[in-house]
Parts: C-alpha cells; structure tokens; sequence
C-alpha cells in the first residue's frame, strides 16, 4: 500500500479539499439563491444536530483508528490492524442503529419546542439515514488515514461533492412549490446520496487494497478483542469528548440564538433568517480555508504518533511548525481578501451586501481559528485529548453564555451570537496552544508571525487602493475579480520574497518535485 510523507499526504488532501470547498461553495450558493436566507436558516437549524448525533456515533474512533494503526503499521503487526477495524465496526454499527432511531423520534421536540421553528422537523428527518453511512466511512479512512495513505480520503471527498451538488439543484427546486421547509428537506437529501456515494467508493478502495479478509474469524476477533477495545477507548473518549463539547455547542447555538433573539423582541421567522445569514452565508466564507488546516491536522496525527514513539521530539516541533506556518499563510490571504472584500463578495455571492458587517468584523480573529486544528491534532496524537476535551468545555461555555448575554440585548441581536462566536474559538485556540507551551515546550516563530501581519497589511492596503483605483465603468463582478486577483498576487509575492514557504518544503508537493 502506497504511503505518503506528512507533506505529500497533507498535498494530497489539500488539492482535493481546495476542489470540495469549490464545489460545497457552488452548492451553498444554489442552496441560497434557490431557498433564499429563510431556507437556508431552516437548513442550519437541523446541522448541529445531525453532527451532535454523527459526534455519538463515532465516539472518537477515526483519531484513535488512525493512531493505532500507524503504531501497528510500524511494527508490521496486520493482525492487530485488523482487530482495531473489526472492534470500531461493530462499536460504530450498534451506536449508529441506537442513535439514528432517537434522532427521528426526538426530531419533533427538538424542531418545535428547541429550535421554536416546526418546520426544521423536515430537514431533521430528510438527514437522519446518513449517521451510519458517515459512521462507516469514518472508520475506512480512519484505516486509511492510519497507513499515512491519502488518496482514497481525497477521492471520496470530491466524489461526494460531485454527487452532491448534481441532486441539491433538482431536489430544491422540486420541493420548494410545497413550502421552504420542504426544499430544506430536499438539500438534506442530496448530501445524505453524496455521502452514500463517498461510502460505496471507500468500501471499493478497502477491498482492493487491503491485505487480510475482514469476515474471516469476524466474531472470534470481537469476543478477543477486549484489549484492542480498551486501547481504542483510552484516546478515542477523550477524542469524543473534545468533539461532543463542540457539538454540543453547536447543537445548542441555534437554540440559544433562537431564544436570545426571542427576547430581544425578534420573530420567530426574522429570527431564522438571520440565523441563516450568519450560520448559513458569513460561517462558510470564514471556513473557506479550513479544507488546509483540516488537511494538514489529518496527516499531523499519524506522523507525529510515529515520531512520538520513537520518542523523537525534534520532529514533531517541526512538523507542528510547518503546520502552523501554512495554516498562517493560507488564512492570512483569505482574512485579507474576506474584510477588503467583504461587501462586494457577499452581494455577488448571496445577493446580500449588508450581511457584510457580519464577515468584516469576524474575519480578522479567524486567524486562531485556522491554528486550532493543527494544534488539536497536535495534543490528540501525544495523548493529550483529555486537556483538549477539558479546554473545548472552557470556550464552548463561554461562548454559549456569550451567545445569551450578546444577542439578547436588542441593540446587538444576531451581531452578539457572531462576537459570541468569535470569542469562542479564540479563546480555544489559546487554551490549546498553552497546553502545548506546557507539555511540550512549543514556541511560535515570532519572527514568521510578524512577516505574515506584514504581508496581510500591505496587501490589503494595496488592495483597497486598486478597489478605490479601478473605473466605474467596470462591472461590479470584474471590478472584484480584478482586485482580488491583484491583491492574492502581492500577497503571494511577499510571502515567496519573506522566504515564508522553504524551497525544500516544495520539493516534497508532487504538483512541483519535478519542476523544483
């Protein structure tokens, strides 16, 4: 089985995560010209709830698959590769029976009574069938991910995009003469058949590439399996832990907003269409550059748990460094281009300019939240879940206990629930990078901090001088185009002239080995 370097890996599922995001963009997009804000607002309602239920049927396993079986794979221990998959099958099959029927039965009391929105009962329903399909699939890249093999996660990623996004537009615009709850119900539908689609595709890759029969001695390998259980548990709970926090946090969120609001005085239809500009329009620009950090956190886990074990503590500074490094330099151009911007793209986008104010002042703090992956990897592959778990409960408390204060007073409304958010994922990603200050004596390269702030103010003041420079006459459309391609040039030119990105880095990517 092919592996990859922690750089190549983390090339592989880059280029399939820039090519996803593109796609989950243009999908967004349909969903928001087609269903407009208030269906996109019934579509979010139903997310948090689906991942809450998608966080208890995992319960942490991916991580802990991916780590055991890289410590496996470096002893050449395949019948203990094969235990780890048998026991997270079987695990993942039973919660995901238990946990989908409760997700349809509770469905009404949450739509009604939770969310104070009746309707959201029909996108909750429409999304319910796709817990154990996500929970199989996790457990195949977990594999996957394991053996530092990238491929297969990068193909299923664009294959569920590709799938996605070729139902959302018919099955929207089908439903939505019934009600624009019912539309909702039908962009649910199409992930739940992107998802299926991803799935049959990893199941096609691990019977392919697999080297032993998984059904043989299936039962004997359960019953023998307490040791394997135990060790899959002792990182995947805290993992879970870590994870259901934040899920919990984003299953309340909408709660939360829906109450607060309440009492400021907003309706119950006003309510759920800001909820659907923030959660549905400003969150995806934000988490545009995310499929970096989320690729590099992936192939983090398995390279620094075989660093870890040969106890090579050098290496894993340098890998979490470069991680780190890349996620600065990808996030920095997007906060620039995100505030810069932030009018004309949200009018072109979502035909919604004055949703604008949202991104401009959320964009810059979303520079921790691109360190947080990494850094979260980071402390699940040294075993340090539990204090990530420990320091995800601190920042979604706070951010909860935010959101109510915030957006509850009328001169703020739903610009409270976005500070509230902003203050949540700041205060995580500090709590993180502490922890690892601490147990690892980790230190950021003040200097490449300082170039990257550098950069993104010169940009972006270069790029508000071309916004301001360029002549009416053009369209609203090239005028941005024009000025955000100038400024990703000037900001891309800084970055290669800082000497930001090393040479030798790119001699790792496979686009660049051949040419560097």
């Amino acid at each position: 089985m092919t592996k990859q370097t922690f750089l190549k890996g983390a090339a592989i599922l880059i280029v399939a995560g820039l090519i996803t995001r593109i796609l989950g963009f243009v999908n967004k997009i349909v969903v928001a010209r087609i269903m407009g804000a208030e269906g996109v607002g019934l579509y979010m309602m139903a997310v948090p709830t689906l991942l809450l239920v998608i966080t208890l049927t995992q319960l942490g396993l991916p991580v802990a698959i991916s780590k055991l079986v890289a410590e496996a794979d470096v002893d050449g221990d395949r019948s203990r590769v094969k235990r780890i998959l048998v026991i997270s099958i079987t695990v993942t099959s039973i919660l995901s029976i238990i946990f989908t029927a409760s997700m349809i039965l509770v469905a009404p009391i949450v739509s009604s009574t939770l969310l104070t929105d009746a309707r959201a009962f029909y996108p909750l329903i429409a999304i319910s069938p796709i817990v154990p399909i996500v929970a199989l699939s996790s457990v195949i890249r977990g594999y996957f991910q394991g053996l530092q093999n990238m491929k297969p996660t990068a193909y299923s990623q664009v294959i569920e995009q590709i799938v996605r996004i070729s139902f959302v537009a018919a099955l929207t615009s089908m439903f939505l003469p019934y009600g624009v709850e019912y539309a909702a119900a039908g962009a649910m539908a199409s992930v739940v058949l992107g998802e299926l689609a991803s799935l049959i595709f990893m199941i096609t890759m691990f019977k392919k590439r697999k080297n032993f029969r998984i059904r043989k001695e299936f039962t004997s390998h359960v019953k023998g399996g307490k040791k394997t259980f135990n060790d899959l548990m002792t990182i995947a709970l805290p993992t879970t832990g870590s994870r259901l926090i934040g899920s919990l946090s984003f299953f309340f969120e909408p709660i939360v907003v829906a109450q607060s609001l309440a009492i400021a005085g907003v309706t119950t239809v006003v309510a759920t269409t800001q909820y659907g500009e923030l959660a549905g329009y400003v969150i995806p620009m934000l988490l545009l550059p995310t499929f970096i950090t989320y690729s590099l956190s992936v192939s983090l886990v398995p390279a620094i748990s075989e660093a870890a074990t040969v106890k090579n503590y050098r290496l894993i500074h340098h890998r979490l460094d470069q991680a780190l490094r890349f996620a600065l330099i990808s996030g920095g151009v997007s906060v620039v281009l995100l505030y810069v911007f932030a009018e004309p793209i949200m009018d072109l986008v979502y035909n919604a300019p004055t949703v604008a104010s949202y991104l401009k002042i959320m964009a810059p703090f979303s520079l921790f939240l691109y360190f947080q992956g990494p850094l979260q990897a980071t402390l699940q592959a040294l075993n340090l879940a539990k204090a990530a778990m420990v320091n995800s409960l601190i920042g979604a408390f706070v951010k909860t206990a935010a959101i109510f204060i915030l957006a509850s007073r009328p001169e703020l409304g739903i610009m409270g629930a976005a500070l509230a958010i902003v203050i949540g994922f700041l205060l995580v990603t500090l709590l993180h990078f502490a922890t690892l200050v601490k147990t690892i004596s980790f230190t950021l390269h003040v200097r490449d901090f300082i170039k990257i702030l550098s950069t993104m103010l010169i940009s972006g003041i270069i790029g508000t001088f071309v916004w301001n420079s360029l002549d009416s006459t053009y369209s609203l459309l090239w005028q941005t185009i024009i000025s955000i391609l100038f400024t990703a040039a000037i900001y891309l030119s800084l970055v290669i002239s800082l000497k930001l990105i090393h040479l030798n880095e790119l001699r790792k990517l496979p686009i660049l080995k051949k040419w560097l």
